[in-house]
C-alpha cells in the first residue's frame, strides 16, 4: 500500500468564493466532524441501512461495465470503505479510498489482510488519509461518494465532493451520485407542534420553586422552534404536493451550493393548520433514483421538518426557503410565507430577509392576508419518531372540507386525496429508475 502525503496543512482552506465573497469556514469543526465518522457505531449505522447500502451496491454493479471496469475510481469520504469495496467488485482497475478520519487506518487493514481474506481487493485499493483539498492524485475516470446528509446539504459534505469533481475527474467522466433533489412541502401535525410547545411552556412559569422564569420565555420559544425536527411521519400530514429543488453535482458551481434559494406556491385543498415545511431529497445513483420521502422506506437520513407559528390553510401558500452555509458544517435557513394569490413577498437575497436574527415584524402585505416567517439552524437537530394517531381520515388531523365544498363520499383518506388531486403524495416505490448518469 502506498502511503500518500498532502500538502499544507488542515485548516487551509480558502474562505473566499471565486467573486471574492467571503464564506463561512467548516475547518473548526474538522476534529469533532471526523472523530464521529472513526467510530465503528456510526459507520455500522450506516451499512446496516439497507436502503442505502443495496442501493450503492446495485448502482455501482449495473453500471459497472461503463462506469468501473478497467477503469481508475476515486471515493470521496470513503468512511467504513463500503463503496471502494463495490468498485473493486464492479471490475475497477484501481480505486483510491480518500478518508480523512481515523477509520482510514480501518481500510488500510482491510487491504493489508487481503491475502487471507477478500482477496478480490490485493493491488487494486489505495488508501489516502486525507482531506480531498489536501491531496494530489492522478485524475480518474468515475467519482463515488456518499456526501449526503440531512435535506441532502447536512454537514457540506457535497462541497469536498466538488472539489474532487473540478481537480482530479478526466473529462466526460462519471458522477454517483450524479444528482439531487431537495423537496418541500406543507403539513399539518397538531401532536408535534404541541409537544414542542410544551417544551415553552416549562420556561413560562412564574414561580418554579419561587424562580419567575417567564423573562427567559421568548428566548426559549425561538430556540425551540428554531430546531429543525428529524424524524420519520407519515405522508398523510402533507397538505400539498412538494416542491423540488435539483442539484446537478456535474455542473453546479460552489457558489450555487452554498447558498440555494427555494421558491414555492402550494394551493392547499383542505382548511386546517399549517404547522410547518416538511423535507426530504431524493438521489441519482447511475440512473437509479433513491428516494428519502416520508412515502418510501425509512432510511438513517429520515425526514426534516420545520415548524412555524400556525397558519391557515385552505388557500394559496406560497413563499420561499433560503439555504445558507455557516460554520457548523451545516446551513442557516430561514424561509417565509405568506397567504392569499396577491400577497408581497420579501426579497430573499436581501440582507434583511437573509439573516437568522430576530427581525421587526413585517406585515407589508393588503389586508387580509399573513406572513409567517421562520428561521432554523440545520445543524441544531432534535428528534420526533412516529406516534400512535390514526392519520386515517382527514379530520383526525385537523384538515376539514370547506363549508361550501361537496363531501367526498370515501372511507379513506387516501381516496379522499386523490379526489382533492394529491395522489401524488401517496406511498410509492423506494426505488425508481432515472433517466441518464
Amino acid at each position: 500500500m502506498k502511503a500518500v502525503v498532502p500538502k499544507g496543512g488542515a485548516g487551509e482552506r480558502a474562505e473566499g468564493d471565486a467573486n471574492g465573497v467571503m464564506v463561512p469556514s467548516a475547518d473548526a469543526r474538522d476534529p469533532a466532524y471526523f472523530h464521529y465518522y472513526a467510530q465503528f457505531v456510526h459507520q455500522q449505522n450506516m451499512l446496516q441501512d439497507t436502503v442505502r447500502t443495496s442501493a450503492y451496491h446495485s448502482a455501482i454493479l449495473v453500471n459497472g461495465p461503463n462506469m468501473f471496469r478497467d477503469k481508475l475510481v476515486m471515493d470521496i469520504g470513503a468512511g467504513s470503505g463500503i463503496l471502494s469495496y463495490f468498485a473493486v467488485q464492479a471490475g475497477a482497475k484501481k480505486v483510491y479510498a480518500v478518508e480523512a478520519s481515523a477509520m482510514s487506518q480501518k481500510i488500510s487493514k482491510m487491504v493489508e489482510r487481503s491475502d487471507k481474506a477478500n482477496g478480490w481487493l490485493k493491488d487494486k485499493l489505495e488508501v489516502v488519509a486525507a482531506k480531498i483539498e489536501d491531496v494530489d492524485l492522478p485524475k480518474v475516470d468515475t467519482l463515488i461518494s456518499e456526501p449526503i446528509g440531512v435535506l441532502l446539504v447536512h454537514e457540506r459534505m457535497i462541497e469536498s465532493y466538488l472539489v474532487a469533481r473540478d481537480k482530479f475527474l478526466n473529462p466526460g467522466g462519471n458522477m454517483i451520485p450524479s444528482s439531487g433533489s431537495i423537496y418541500l412541502a406543507p403539513f399539518t401535525d397538531a401532536n408535534l407542534w404541541t409537544q414542542t410547545m410544551a417544551k415553552v411552556r416549562f420556561w413560562q412559569q412564574t414561580s418554579f420553586y419561587g424562580v419567575d422564569f417567564t423573562p427567559l420565555a421568548q428566548e426559549a420559544r425561538d430556540e425551540v422552534f428554531g430546531q429543525p425536527v428529524v424524524g420519520t411521519f407519515d405522508s398523510r400530514i402533507l397538505l400539498a404536493p412538494a416542491v423540488s429543488h435539483f442539484v446537478d453535482f456535474e455542473t453546479i458551481t460552489m457558489a450555487e451550493l452554498q447558498d440555494i434559494v427555494i421558491p414555492f406556491s402550494w394551493n392547499i385543498p383542505f382548511t386546517g393548520i399549517l404547522h410547518g415545511i416538511a423535507g426530504w431529497f431524493d438521489i441519482n445513483l447511475g440512473g437509479m433514483i433513491l428516494n428519502t420521502g416520508p412515502y418510501a422506506d425509512r432510511t438513517h437520513w429520515q425526514q426534516v421538518r420545520f415548524l412555524l407559528k400556525a397558519v391557515n390553510a385552505y388557500q394559496t401558500v406560497k413563499g420561499w426557503m433560503r439555504l445558507t452555509v455557516n460554520m457548523s458544517r451545516s446551513y442557516d435557513i430561514v424561509a417565509e410565507l405568506v397567504t392569499g394569490e396577491d400577497a408581497l413577498l420579501s426579497d430573499p437575497m436581501s440582507q434583511s430577509a437573509a439573516t437568522r436574527t430576530p427581525q421587526a415584524d413585517d406585515r407589508a402585505t393588503p389586508a387580509g392576508f399573513g406572513k409567517r416567517r421562520g428561521e432554523w439552524g440545520l445543524h441544531e437537530q432534535t428528534y420526533m419518531y412516529g406516534s400512535e394517531l390514526d392519520y386515517t381520515k382527514p379530520e383526525f388531523m385537523a384538515m376539514y372540507t370547506p363549508e361550501n365544498a361537496p363531501i367526498p363520499a370515501v372511507s379513506d383518506i387516501d381516496a379522499a386525496w386523490v379526489g382533492a388531486g394529491l395522489e401524488g403524495l401517496l406511498p410509492t416505490n423506494q426505488m425508481e429508475t432515472g433517466e441518464g448518469k
